[in-house]
């Protein structure tokens, strides 16, 4: 890893049909617009969206990191998170996260290891660190 501090940069464009192009140096642009429950087309990233998958992204690249440190071997990640945007002390926010990892493992791995790396992967990623809003694992490991 380099040394700290990281500087990260994006940059976005508003067309006036309600899309929006997301770009960052040296990847593909994305396209995002409202989601249909705040009006949008729903056809498109939403910022929404986009937050839950730098959770589900940022867990998953950690947990790589955590498993190597903690040997321990995994067959497969699989994520789903859901997030719930309500009405809180007068501001529209993310109220809950729930993140949802399913850890494949063999069966000679020990699965209170997979459980101890699944959790200290969500303690330790940057995006869940940096929310307001605390995100709530419900892990699962599968052996097989």
């Amino acid at each position: 890893m380099k040394p700290l501090p990281h500087v990260y940069s994006a940059e976005a464009s508003l067309r006036a049909d309600g899309y929006c192009r997301i770009s960052a140096p040296g990847l593909p642009d994305l396209r995002a617009a409202a989601p249909r429950d705040f009006d949008g087309p729903g056809d498109a990233w939403s910022p929404e969206q986009l937050l839950l998958a730098a959770v589900e992204t940022c867990f998953a690249l950690t947990l790589k990191v955590v498993a190597r440190a903690s040997r321990l071997e995994y067959l497969s990640l699989e994520l789903s998170t859901q997030g719930t945007v309500d009405r809180k002390e007068g501001v529209t926010r993310f109220t809950s996260i729930i993140l949802r990892p399913r850890l494949t493992i063999q069966a000679g791995e020990s699965r209170e290891k997979a459980l101890r790396v699944l959790r200290r992967s969500e303690e330790t990623c940057l995006v869940s660190a940096s929310l307001s809003t605390p995100v709530q694992l419900e892990p699962e490991v599968v052996m097989i």
